[in-house]
């Protein structure tokens, strides 16, 4: 699932960048209203986290723009747990409220929430020939083999499963995976996947995980070269 994260705080936003990743999300951070307004109305996300305290456009604003043209569940967040607040808010078409400081289990399972009730379901499990990966129970197998993963591993992995047959350069790896810009001195993002390969492809005969020279990454399968 696609997410849409507008927050100026820097270390909050990182924060919930990183949990959401390692949450099975693909997530997209706007630091600034104008920015956020920007990719809120062109992208194409399954629900919107919208700070109401934001530099350049409010919250409020953003919302309005959004509902405008879009259902999208939008859950907004505050540093100012106040009534008026709240009820402005979800009158002008939020779908939750959460005031900071929270939990960061007490977001992620309002966001579930909401994708639920939504008319899009959320996807937990992915599956590519006999690589099957599942959020809720944080579980990768390979026929009837437990992949054993680090948080960075599964979740590269699961943003590989969710865009599987797509090549995905290093710099989009490192932004999702990592929430950094790509530096092209680090061999952060070649190491993991190295690391990957050899838990969900060294072991088994057929290989799901190919480097595109010069491009980037795909999970896909290719059918056998003829002998």
């Amino acid at each position: 699932m696609h997410l849409l994260v507008i927050e100026d705080e820097v270390k909050l936003g990182d924060y919930l960048r990183k949990g959401l990743v390692e949450s099975g999300f693909n997530v997209d951070l706007a630091r600034d209203g104008s920015e956020g307004l920007g990719m809120a109305l062109t992208g194409n996300y399954d629900a919107i986290v919208l700070d109401v305290m934001l530099p350049g456009i409010d919250g409020f604003k953003i919302l309005e723009a959004i509902r405008k043209s879009s259902s999208i569940p939008v859950l907004m967040l505050t540093a100012r747990d106040d009534v008026a607040d709240r009820v402005k808010g979800l009158e002008s078409g939020a779908d939750d409220y959460l005031a900071k400081p929270f939990a960061f289990s007490e977001l992620q399972a309002r966001i579930r929430a909401l994708l639920r009730r939504g008319t899009l379901q959320e996807t937990t499990r992915y599956a590519l020939a006999d690589l099957q990966l599942d959020l809720t129970t944080r579980k990768a197998t390979r026929g009837s083999k437990r992949l054993e993963l680090t948080a960075k591993e599964f979740a590269l992995l699961s943003l590989l499963l969710r865009r599987q047959g797509q090549i995905l350069p290093r710099a989009i790896l490192a932004d999702q995976v990592w929430g950094m810009n790509f530096d092209s001195d680090t061999n952060v993002v070649e190491v993991a996947v190295r690391r990957l390969r050899m838990k969900i492809d060294d072991p088994f005969e057929v290989k799901l995980l190919h480097t595109v020279r010069g491009m980037g990454y795909v999970l896909e399968l290719r059918e056998a070269d003829p002998t």
